[in-house]
């Protein structure tokens, strides 16, 4: 009996792995135990239970105004000690928070082998997406299994020298999460009720949703973002459905800057469910998310992505994303040359969505068996090292 530690703490990391928990509880042979640090309380429950998830340990580390640097700290000693008293086998990270990257590093003091789900992507800035970028760099020399989403992740894994026998593509488990989340709404469309107001009331209306959170575009960034919310809702054939983040350095440019406006729902940030149907509700989606990049295009929506860079180029490769960054006006014009040229539009809806096809969770499960099967699991270390290893940092 081989037992897996999957540790996750954001809402992003839910989506991604649940499909992958589900697929290694009907591998017979392993035990698999979850543990979430809270990076994200509030949305991660939310995913939790959509998903009839309970995780088995939870740290609950964060803290209102936490620093990065002591967030990092009260998550690599959290993490170290479940897994001094939990001895798995496997430890499994996904993407690029730093709960991931703790959770790696944690794992590698204690010669436990890490599987890093979503590997391989790459922006090229350290400072965009940011730490997100080193987050993913970190972990990567320490992953054992790199199951990367699409070729080009896996690609950009092998110029770092990263071993190839150790690269597989699966597909991302987003839209796995993505298929699963729709037909469940399908099938009980009261998980998703929330939102059959807003449809009322925009019932004719092209709807662009908008998703915006990410620390680099915080101040100016995120000021003109505001300012160009309210240009494109002053048409009256448009209406912005508008999640908003709960960090205060959205809230508090939003309200200044946007207020409240006829044609914006601003709404408290969506359960899983809820933002699936939003997305199947959207014209065009304008966002500065990762995730985001990666699921609309599987429902055919346009992604007008507010950054410079992304780690994401297939989508921007495949035409179903565009980079316009945080320019008021080019954020203005990119969204209505969308509203006003069929041609422009039909060719991002229509483009092939390059990441996945919903059957990455059960690639993985196969692949992490076939790890543990082989018995390429180094040897642990011991819990509470005291001896030169442990200290090695010190010479």
């Amino acid at each position: 009996m081989s037992k897996i530690l999957i540790i996750f703490g954001t809402r992003p990391e839910a989506i991604k792995l649940f499909p992958v928990i589900r697929a290694l509880a009907g591998v017979p042979g392993l035990t698999v135990r979850t543990c979430v640090t809270a990076q994200h309380r509030g949305l991660l429950d939310q995913v939790l239970a959509i998903a009839d998830l309970a995780p088995d340990i939870d740290l609950d580390l964060m803290e209102p105004g936490q620093t990065l640097d002591r967030l990092t700290a009260r998550l690599l000693t959290g993490l170290g000690d479940v897994m001094d008293a939990e001895r798995p086998d496997l430890v499994i990270v996904q993407g690029d928070t730093a709960t991931a990257m703790t959770g790696a590093l944690a794992a590698y003091y204690r010669k436990v082998p890490v599987a890093h789900v979503e590997a391989g992507l790459r922006s090229g800035d350290i400072y965009h997406p940011w730490p997100e970028e080193v987050n993913r760099r970190i972990v990567a020399p320490i992953a054992a299994l790199h199951l990367a989403p699409t070729e080009t992740s896996a690609e950009a894994l092998r110029r770092e020298t990263i071993a190839a026998d150790t690269i597989h593509v699966t597909g991302n488990t987003v839209i796995d999460a993505l298929h699963w989340t729709s037909a469940k709404v399908a099938e009980d469309p009261a998980l998703a009720a929330g939102l059959d107001s807003i449809a009322a009331r925009f019932a004719g209306k092209r709807i662009v949703l908008v998703t915006t959170h990410r620390r680099e575009n915080f101040g100016d960034g995120m000021a003109a973002i505001a300012r160009a919310i309210g240009r494109i809702a002053a048409r009256d054939d448009v209406a912005v459905v508008f999640p908003v983040h709960p960090n205060p350095n959205v809230v508090s440019v939003m309200d200044t800057i946007l207020g409240d406006r006829g044609n914006v729902a601003r709404i408290a940030p969506l359960d899983y469910p809820h933002f699936v149907r939003a997305l199947g509700m959207a014209d065009i989606v304008l966002t500065d998310s990762g995730g985001v990049q990666e699921e609309a295009p599987a429902l055919g929506k346009p992604v007008l992505v507010m950054r410079e860079t992304t780690e994401r180029p297939e989508g921007v490769a495949a035409g179903t994303a565009r980079l316009i960054g945080t320019d008021e006006d080019r954020i203005v014009a990119e969204i209505f040359a969308l509203l006003d040229d069929e041609a422009a539009y039909s060719a991002m809806a229509r483009a092939h969505n390059p990441f996945g096809d919903g059957h990455a969770a059960a690639r993985i499960a196969a692949i992490v068996t076939d790890f543990l099967a082989a018995g390429t699991t180094p040897e642990a270390a011991p819990s509470n090292p005291t001896g030169t290893a442990a200290h090695a940092d010190r010479d």
